[in-house]
């Protein structure tokens, strides 16, 4: 019997004791993980936005710098129906900036997820500190990719991606190479030449660069400018298309003009070319009188006369001497005939009669 009674005995105490916890004990995320981080005895809560919060649990250790510092509370899904919010205790002499990120990381390659807080790469706000009830949005969050989702692209890869093609590309590669290997030869040292051209001259290109984005500031400072010279351009523009039509017809008339003056000089070559050359003999004498006609053509037409041109003057009269020369073919006077006296005789011309 005593041993019945100590069976009895024990199974009433654990009723006793299921009893008395099935008030508190709410399912087994509740129970605290052996080897947890300390929380401290003033943590403090953040909610961290998920985009896809993957396997991640209650009790998950949260983590900075690779070190625990708290865990997470509860998961829940967010008021907007599509992001998962994570709710963190994390240790009160941790110190985070309010701009700090959150990613969710997995411990090893089949190992457990966690939290990871760490500050942004770039601080924007690092005098203030991630307070209690903060939020970090999903814009600060992400996750890294899944064991699966990795063997799964490479799955997709090796079996319908470029792998398979690699020998049919090989195949084709070394057909065309074969027999052309000085073309090729020749390909890479044109490029090779051009390369180093280009190396040689890229402070000349950087120039240009510069100065193409010199001019496209300077356009687009001067944009209003720009649009209201295309805008002044307008009424011209809508002349000369009404007047298109007048416009060819000019042209067409310059063009029949110009084959009729075409015509007219090649007809009336020989006649030009037999006046300018008699027109040449007439150049050459005035090319002679050099000074002396413009100094007459200022005495011909002054009157009264002017101090210089009255030694000149005679009596009443003013003494002008003039050498007549015949034109070709006409009779010459003798030699000396026809002179003033005191004045050389002129040499006839060439060819006179």
């Amino acid at each position: 019997m005593r041993p019945l009674r100590r069976v009895t005995a024990l199974a009433a105490g654990c009723c006793l004791v299921l009893t008395a916890c099935s008030g508190e004990f709410k399912g087994v995320y509740d129970l605290p993980l052996p080897g947890g981080a300390d929380v401290g005895d003033h943590p403090y809560h953040v909610t961290v936005q998920f985009a896809d919060v993957l396997d991640l649990v209650p009790q998950a250790a949260v983590k900075v710098g690779d070190v625990p510092v708290g865990r997470v509370q509860t998961i829940r899904l967010g008021s907007d129906g599509w992001t998962a919010e994570a709710v963190v205790e994390v240790n009160g002499d941790v110190v985070l900036p309010a701009d700090a990120v959150a990613r969710l990381r997995q411990s090893s390659l089949l190992g457990e997820k966690f939290v990871e807080l760490a500050a942004p790469d770039k601080e924007t706000n690092a005098s203030a500190r991630l307070a209690d009830n903060a939020v970090i949005p999903v814009s600060r969050t992400n996750r890294n990719p899944e064991f699966e989702e990795v063997f799964g692209a490479l799955s997709l890869l090796l079996n319908g991606g470029g792998i398979g093609q690699l020998q049919t590309i090989n195949r084709e590669l070394s057909k065309v190479m074969t027999g052309n290997e000085t073309q090729i030869r020749s390909f890479l040292s044109g490029v090779n030449t051009l390369a180093t051209d280009l190396d040689a001259h890229r402070q000349d290109i950087t120039a240009a660069l510069e100065g193409v984005n010199q001019l496209a500031t300077t356009l687009a400072d001067r944009d209003k400018q720009v649009s209201g010279a295309l805008t002044d351009l307008t009424p011209g523009l809508r002349t000369l298309t009404d007047q298109r039509t007048q416009l060819v017809a000019m042209l067409t008339s310059l063009d029949d003009l110009s084959g009729v003056a075409t015509d007219v000089i090649h007809k009336s070559k020989d006649d030009l070319v037999a006046d300018l050359r008699a027109l040449a003999p007439i150049l050459h004498r005035l090319a002679d009188a050099g000074a002396s006609l413009p100094k007459a053509l200022e005495i011909l037409p002054s009157f009264p006369y002017t101090d210089a041109v009255i030694p000149a003057i005679k009596g009443d009269y003013l003494n002008v001497y003039l050498s007549v020369i015949p034109a070709p073919g006409m009779p010459l006077p003798p030699p000396g005939e026809g002179t003033p006296p005191g004045l050389p005789v002129l040499p006839l011309p060439s060819g006179g009669q």
